[in-house]
């Protein structure tokens, strides 16, 4: 079968993910991809470590991820882990970015149907990748024996065709409880495609320092992720303190961050750094005038100054009594988005 020779016409997205979904990978053999790759119409080009399909699409050609250092512990029989293929090139800021994915998620959700897990990478991908710099948003179509994911990558959107067990096994075990060893988020819904579907253990911030840096990686990317996989986050911050554990932000994102503070009696938010919103009026749209008084705009996709947001939290926290990281807590309704569970593996912080 071939869908690609003798037409000059480029194939969409969504017909090539209904390829992708319905291909046969063969277990991941070089014998299986090799014979994928003439199905689909692709030449092979390079070596078995360094393979790349020809794919004549405008957005470039496809590469093979074969088993190495990174991936050898969590396969069963695959000599590959990867078929990426980019699906679409935007400039360079975060802005372009973020509406590209966002273009290609929509037209996929059309054709496949809602994603079953969704989330962000963070600044560690599947097999210890790192992924843009703007964001690193994925939609995934959890299956057997193969998953289909939408990733961010270098220059564009990627559609990721990899067999599920590996990527999956790799997830799971970066739960080992050390710092910053497991970031992004994660979130799935009820879809049956999700039974069995494993999630890992976290990890607890020691420091102050791993919370300012947590949050500096959180925030600064949030506007441009959330605006690719069109969600809204809304994140309450509780502090336990010797007076109970009060709200003390209110942390909303859509296609833009802002921020609400309610400090208590005897700290100085405008010192601290929050203003009013007279001074931040876009945020009027969230909240009325007076309630939170304090409150930031910290704008859209690529515009958060996530180290500055992080350091004035972390302040603000600690002058209104927070004396131990852990007793910062991200609140339980910020774990529901969009008809999915979200787990906030890389903020390192309870949730309650």
């Amino acid at each position: 079968m071939n869908g690609q020779r003798g037409s000059t016409e480029e194939q969409s997205i969504a017909d090539l993910a209904r390829r992708l979904v319905a291909a046969d990978t063969g277990g991941w053999t070089p014998d299986g991809v090799r014979a994928l790759a003439a199905e689909l119409g692709w030449a092979w080009s390079g070596t078995a470590d360094h393979a790349v399909l020809i794919t004549g699409r405008s957005s470039g050609d496809a590469r093979l991820r074969p088993v190495g250092t990174y991936e050898e512990r969590y396969v069963e029989g695959e000599s590959y882990v990867e078929l990426a293929v980019p699906v679409a090139t935007a400039a360079p800021d975060a802005a372009a970015q973020a509406a590209a994915f966002r273009a290609a998620r929509e037209e996929l959700t059309t054709a496949l149907g809602k994603p079953s897990v969704m989330g962000s990478h963070g600044d560690m991908g599947p097999f210890y990748d790192s992924g843009p710099l703007w964001g690193a948003p994925f939609t995934r179509w959890r299956g057997r024996p193969d998953t289909l994911e939408l990733r961010a990558g270098t220059s564009g959107p990627e559609l990721v065709l990899q067999p599920t067990d590996p990527a999956e096994n790799w997830f799971w075990r970066q739960g080992i409880g050390e710092e910053h060893s497991i970031s992004g988020f994660f979130g799935s819904n009820r879809d049956r495609s999700n039974a069995g579907l494993g999630f890992p253990g976290g990890w607890t911030a020691q420091s102050w320092e791993t919370v300012t840096r947590s949050l500096d990686n959180f925030l600064g990317a949030l506007p441009a992720e959330a605006t690719a996989l069109g969600i809204s986050i809304g994140m309450p911050f509780y502090g336990r303190t010797g007076h109970g554990s009060p709200i003390l932000f209110d942390v909303t994102c859509g296609d833009r961050l802002s921020i609400g503070c309610f400090a208590p009696d005897g700290v100085d938010p405008a010192a601290l750094g929050w203003g009013t919103v007279a001074q931040h009026p876009s945020t009027a749209s969230i909240w009325s005038d007076d309630d939170p008084v304090w409150r930031v705009d910290a704008g859209g996709p690529g515009e958060p100054k996530g180290r500055a947001l992080a350091e004035m939290l972390v302040a603000t926290a600690r002058a209104a009594g927070v004396s131990d990281p852990t007793d910062l807590i991200v609140g339980g309704e910020a774990e529901y988005v969009d008809g999915y569970h979200v787990r906030y593996y890389g903020l390192g912080l309870p949730t309650g």
